[in-house]
């Protein structure tokens, strides 16, 4: 059963903000692979993900991409809508397919410009996300492929709770833009160590402590600043309350 309490952003809404959304929300299915929107896109639906993860890339003339940021279920994709851009220069794709739920862009702003709890909540996740976008930059530029695959595992692993992952190295070396080879070898590195097995596309994480030994202090900033700035979103809702499912 989906339920919208997933999403800690949505979790983290009053009884009254949420009975206003929820007619409008949408359970959907987000597939591997499904891109939601293109560099310069318009949005006509913010999605707040449950059990997929959205990944942020910016692609390069020369065909090149890198990840700049992921969306889990921590969060949502369109905060440009409320800063003001009305487009994105990024593009969404999905990196783990799952579902979520998706809300009319009419809604979210007329909700947004109320100047309440909600315009509070999201502009408080977008700074963790600005936090996240320009660690990675930091991460990207600073440190070993190692270690930004530490850090890329242990951010997909907070977001699903599973420590088992579908995913290739050709996909990984997209994510963090860099040569296969590095991934290649950076993954062997890791599973001579223990710390992960490798097989056909999954990866199964073994040994979480050993990642977080060998990870750069990137994935703990990141941690800390969406911990400060959210710590209420994922208690405000009662252990075992579920409000009614779009």
């Amino acid at each position: 059963m989906q339920d919208p309490n997933q999403n800690h952003l949505l979790a983290a809404l009053l009884d009254a903000e949420f009975e206003r959304l929820s007619p409008h929300l949408e359970s959907l299915p987000l597939r591997l692979g499904d891109v939601l929107c293109e560099s310069g896109d318009t949005l006509d639906y913010v999605y707040f993900p449950t059990t997929a993860i959205i990944s942020l890339h910016y692609l390069l003339e020369n065909g090149g991409s890198s990840e700049i940021a992921g969306v889990g279920n921590e969060g949502m994709l369109g905060v440009s809508l409320f800063m003001g851009g009305g487009s994105t220069p990024s593009r969404a794709v999905i990196q783990t397919g799952g579902h979520g739920y998706r809300l009319p862009v009419r809604i979210l702003m007329e909700e947004f410009n109320r100047a309440g709890p909600v315009m509070r909540l999201f502009l408080r996740y977008t700074q963790a996300l600005l936090t996240h976008m320009s660690q990675t930059a930091v991460c990207n530029r600073h440190h070993t492929v190692e270690q930004q695959l530490c850090r890329w595992l242990l951010l997909t692993l907070d977001r699903l709770g599973a420590g088992e992952l579908t995913m290739t190295q050709e996909l990984i070396s997209n994510m963090l833009g860099v040569r296969r080879e590095g991934v290649t070898e950076a993954a062997g590195r890791l599973q001579g160590r223990g710390h992960i097995s490798y097989r056909r596309g999954h990866i199964t994480v073994l040994d979480r402590a050993g990642l977080e030994g060998h990870v750069c202090e990137c994935y703990g900033v990141v941690k800390k600043e969406f911990g400060r700035l959210l710590s209420d979103v994922r208690h405000h809702q009662p252990a075992g309350l579920s409000r009614r499912a779009a």
